[in-house]
């Protein structure tokens, strides 16, 4: 994914790099677990671009407001300080296993564990596609359950994508966003990363649809658990590297924005609203010319 377009507009070449590390970003620097405890791989993100709605939802507002920056992030000291928490976190802990995760494992192995749990979170997919209306989808992401559920050995082998069932991605935040629901402040939980109020609380739902949530015994809910975040992690690797250079001065700013847009994006299926490329950029990279 080399590149997203906003309305036509391609982002500026700076804005580029922002879509190889969304993906790291949702992982609120310590990565570990997306809305659903479930993160998505490069061919989800990939699938992303290739799935936009045709039919904007009217309940959606289109409208960005110059202050929205400053009221949305009321607690902006908390959040910092749980963002350096997390990329440390990731620095010494998450960062060294994921290493040695990939050293040790051979690649056909890593794939068919990010299949595994990419298959696990079709039940949530699905859930969101049919409660946003979109029954399509939603038939769609039935089918890819089912297949690469038996045919494709518990989703160890992922069977749909060979026969042209798309991967979606929808969450509950989505579905809230979709039903009217604002997005709220925004906050950097520890662990969990960064989300607004509204995906706060979606994220529960996604957590009470994730299969591996009622795997008993408890020590085995947690093996799955950190399985997923070290698989997801280790195909990560490198992306922090990028988000160093990209940030030019602010991580934090970075990240927090990123996540805004990448949201944005998700919810808009791949066609959100108009952002120009100065403002954009101010947001992104701290340019003094343009005021948040």
């Amino acid at each position: 994914m080399s590149s997203v377009f906003l309305k036509g507009t391609q982002l500026p070449g700076k804005c580029r790099k922002l879509t190889a590390i969304l993906a790291y970003l949702l992982l609120a620097s310590c990565a570990t677990v997306d809305e659903a405890g479930l993160t998505n791989t490069p061919d989800s993100d990939a699938s992303e671009l290739a799935t936009i709605n045709q039919v904007q939802n009217p309940e959606l507002s289109t409208e960005q407001d110059p202050d929205a920056d400053i009221d949305n992030d009321p607690w902006e000291g908390f959040n910092r300080a749980m963002y350096s928490f997390n990329d440390g976190l990731d620095e010494f802990v998450l960062k060294p296993t994921a290493k040695g995760y990939k050293y040790v494992m051979p690649h056909y192995v890593s794939t068919g564990v990010t299949n595994f749990f990419s298959n696990l979170n079709e039940i949530t997919v699905l859930v969101n596609s049919f409660l946003q209306g979109k029954f399509l989808k939603g038939a769609s992401d039935t089918g890819r359950l089912l297949i690469n559920s038996t045919i494709g050995l518990l989703g160890i082998i992922d069977v749909a994508s060979y026969m042209h069932l798309e991967k979606h991605d929808e969450d509950f935040g989505q579905t809230l966003a979709v039903w009217g629901v604002g997005d709220g402040p925004f906050v950097v939980w520890p662990i969990i990363g960064a989300r607004n109020m509204r995906d706060t609380v979606g994220w529960t739902g996604d957590w009470v649809t994730n299969p591996y949530t009622y795997v008993q015994p408890v020590s085995i809910n947690w093996g799955l658990a950190i399985a997923d975040i070290i698989d997801n992690r280790a195909l990560l690797l490198g992306a922090k590297d990028i988000l160093t250079e990209a940030s030019s001065g602010d991580p934090y700013v970075f990240y927090r924005e990123a996540y805004k847009q990448r949201r944005l994006f998700k919810i808009y299926d791949g066609n959100p609203p108009v952002v120009e490329d100065a403002e954009f950029d101010a947001l992104l990279f701290g340019d003094d010319d343009v005021k948040k």
